[in-house]
């Protein structure tokens, strides 16, 4: 979108426009509250603010991380920092918490800082608000998002094959015998991961002709605490689960130390599986089993993908990459009584 653009949306001379964002005064304050608005709705910047932003900070690059407590992408901001750094970029770090759209503080990090380019790590993106990333004609790369392969010619992805991963796992404890299958996962509002995850687990139940029990899904979040609350509250049912399978090992672990806190023994009472490959999963005791991503890769393509963007210009990639399932001693086969 260009200024000629902004000025027929609303509804005025593009010169008005110009002396809007040049901050003369002979605009009266309603016609320029009314321009400055529409170009906040359309995430407008001036060509005299991209000339700004390639002049001010042609080097930085900004990583943003969805959440604070969450420990799985440590490793992967290493990654991405490493390889920046060799390519003479810098590396601004924002993790965002608050309750704003995810795409909004995108946008807004990019402005505020006028960075080069941006790495999104983890949040939930969606297709109907790609338009608005793609006004901002900077190159993005969401990293642990999930666009069910929409990409467009600003922004690249780079995930898993999340809703198959989560069916695998979910599989494996249905062989081992469990028939009562716990899943502590997000609420609804988690449009991408969560979601996906969660269909997986569906998918394995219905593919077994196993009957979902909706008292079984309880939504939580990504903290320790979430994933303890959430599995006692399945261990207070008349008839609590044989396995839990958690959509992040985080989870997990806050799941596994309430079983244990319950008096119950794991794997025997009740199996354990989470998902992430978190070094947490494997020296928690028993240690939990676990889908394993791999991180350190994710985190040099993201990188790769972004660099290359910048300078070829040419983005719109959808990177794919496998998982593994990581068998540890917090699942076996179901125990009769």
């Amino acid at each position: 979108m260009n200024i000629k653009d902004i000025a027929k949306v609303a509804g005025v001379a593009v010169s008005t426009v110009s002396r809007v964002l040049n901050d003369h005064p002979d605009v009266s304050s309603e016609t320029r509250e009314h321009v400055l608005r529409i170009i906040d709705q359309y995430n407008y910047i001036p060509n005299n603010s991209a000339r700004n932003l390639k002049r001010v900070s042609t080097n930085t690059i900004g990583v943003m991380v969805k959440g604070r407590d969450n420990p799985f992408f440590s490793k992967m901001i290493q990654a991405i920092e490493d390889l920046i750094a060799r390519e003479g970029y810098s590396m601004v770090l924002h993790y965002h918490h608050v309750p704003l759209d995810d795409t909004d503080a995108a946008i807004e990090f990019i402005k505020e800082k006028r960075l080069r380019g941006l790495i999104c790590l983890g949040g939930d993106f969606t297709e109907a608000r790609m338009n608005a990333l793609e006004g901002l004609d900077v190159p993005i790369v969401l990293t642990s998002v999930d666009m069910g392969g929409v990409t467009s010619h600003n922004v690249s992805t780079v995930t898993i094959k999340n809703e198959h991963a989560a069916q695998y796992a979910v599989a494996y404890l249905i062989r081992l015998g469990h028939r009562r299958i716990g899943l502590v996962t997000t609420s609804e509002n988690d449009t991408s991961v969560g979601r996906l995850r969660m269909q997986g687990y569906k998918n394995a139940l219905v593919d077994a002709g196993i009957k979902i029990d909706q008292s079984l899904i309880v939504d939580s979040d990504y903290t320790f605490k979430c994933g303890y609350d959430a599995c006692k509250h399945m261990l207070d049912l008349d008839e609590r689960p044989t396995a839990i399978f958690a959509i992040s090992d985080v989870m997990a672990i806050g799941v596994g130390k309430a079983i244990l806190d319950a008096g119950l023994r794991i794997p025997e009472d009740i199996s354990v599986m989470g998902f992430d490959g978190l070094d947490y999963s494997q020296y928690f005791h028993p240690s939990i089993a676990t889908v394993s991503q791999p991180v350190l890769e994710m985190g040099r393509i993201s990188a790769e993908v972004l660099l290359e963007h910048i300078k070829s210009k040419i983005g719109g990639r959808q990177v794919i990459l496998d998982t593994e399932l990581l068998i540890r001693a917090s699942v076996s086969e179901v125990i009769s009584k």
